[in-house]
């Protein structure tokens, strides 16, 4: 079953490209119908694949990647889409860690998810991702798929060559660490209505933060790195 075939990964990708159409279409649609695919298996085993390549390190519960291979991905993958099917599902707080900035004194502060709440969380990305990916304007280029900050260096060097003058760089202070979430998840039902979903995502912002064994909850902000 771990073996994605190519259809699985066409399903994968027809429901995205179906999706973006549909949100395309329709500035003011809102879509209802979401939760069941993101337990569908090709999602889960693309979001594993996701997860797999992007690496990273054991969230609060200890377990890595390579202890989700020596148990079993399959199994887990099974397991979460039991929990996911039967409303069980139930994610952890994210671990804190300080990276420091190239450069800089401060540091980063991003939060590690345990691997298994990753991966339930980019299957939801997957799903969801298509939808709002319609709304952004052509020159948006920030964490957004297929497009990089080399990107936006290619287009400020074609724009200096018609003759444009000026780049402004602006950076936000603290930007993930004061995300207001009411406003966050007004943003989200503007295009997204499957209360289960949105229930997902609440249940992620709300997990909260483990510090040096404590664990912190906060109404704002969310954790860089989830």
């Amino acid at each position: 079953m771990l073996t994605m075939a190519n259809s699985a990964k066409d399903q994968t990708r027809q429901l995205q490209r179906a999706l973006y159409r549909a949100a395309k279409r329709s500035a003011t649609r809102r879509f209802h119908a979401l939760y069941d695919k993101v337990h569908r298996w090709d999602i889960l085993e693309r979001a594993w694949q996701q997860v797999r390549f992007n690496g990273g390190a054991a969230g609060v519960d200890g377990e890595s990647l390579r202890d989700i291979e020596q148990y079993g991905v399959e199994r887990v993958l099974l397991g979460l889409q039991d929990q996911l099917r039967n409303g069980n599902y139930r994610p952890k707080p994210v671990r804190r860690v300080y990276i420091p900035k190239q450069g800089k004194t401060e540091k980063r502060s991003p939060g590690i998810p345990p691997i298994r709440d990753r991966i339930v969380q980019t299957a939801t990305k997957i799903v969801i991702e298509p939808i709002f990916e319609a709304d952004f304007v052509d020159h948006s280029y920030g964490f957004r798929p297929k497009r990089s900050a080399h990107d936006a260096e290619d287009r400020i060097r074609q724009l200096t060559n018609k003759g444009r003058q000026w780049v402004v760089d602006a950076d936000i202070m603290g930007y993930f660490d004061n995300i207001d979430q009411t406003k966050l998840m007004t943003m989200i039902e503007q295009r997204v209505s499957d209360r289960r979903i949105l229930k997902l995502i609440r249940n992620w912002l709300r997990a909260g933060v483990m510090e040096e064994g404590n664990i912190r909850k906060s109404t704002t902000g969310t954790p860089q790195g989830g």
